[in-house]
């Protein structure tokens, strides 16, 4: 139905230790969110913070998991199951070190390629058919580790670039609202 929630999910880890890591850039696009939105997160019984609120006319509710990136899988189930929000309506925001640095793709299931959180929450949902905004952030240097790379804060070249980034995907999660995916990869992976 046209006021059903969308459900919105930025993976990361949860503190200040973690917010400015690479893991947590889907964290960064959920905030850029809800700063549209007016919101402020409150705590929710699923283990998350959310905000509830319209963006573009749609009605949403934007989530950052409380647990760790690997146990991301608990909260998004609690808080499809608490909303009724469907598959198809929910978008999973997260790193994706297969794609270069400042390049935001979009797609529907598929494997969930090493990421621990996306496995988390397959598993969790019984599904992989749910939307996902995957923001890049590039490949490590030389022989460091991927588990390090992703852990460690952006660099100083990336973070000139970082606002960028992050508005590029809070648009993309935006434009999936009103529009079938095709279209929307259309837009954003020409560019």
């Amino acid at each position: 139905m046209a006021d059903d929630p969308w459900l919105v999910v930025g993976l990361g880890n949860p503190g200040p230790k973690y917010a400015g890591n690479r893991h947590n850039v889907g964290q960064m696009v959920v905030d850029l969110l809800a700063e549209r939105a007016g919101g402020r997160f409150t705590k929710h019984k699923s283990r998350a913070e959310v905000v509830e609120g319209r963006l573009g006319g749609h009605r949403v509710i934007l989530a950052k998991p409380l647990s760790y990136m690997n146990e991301s899988g608990g909260p998004v189930a609690g808080l499809r199951s608490y909303y009724h929000v469907p598959p198809e309506r929910t978008i999973v925001v997260h790193d994706e070190l297969d794609i270069a640095f400042d390049t935001v793709r979009l797609k529907q299931g598929g494997g969930d390629n090493g990421h621990n959180g996306l496995r988390s929450i397959s598993t969790s949902l019984g599904t992989r058919d749910y939307l996902r905004v995957r923001v890049g952030i590039g490949r490590p240097p030389g022989r460091q580790d991927p588990a390090d790379f992703v852990l460690r804060d952006f660099s100083s070249t990336e973070r000139k670039d970082l606002p960028l980034l992050v508005d590029n995907a809070a648009d993309a999660v935006e434009a999936l609202f009103g529009a079938d995916l095709a279209t929307v990869q259309n837009t954003f992976h020409a560019k």
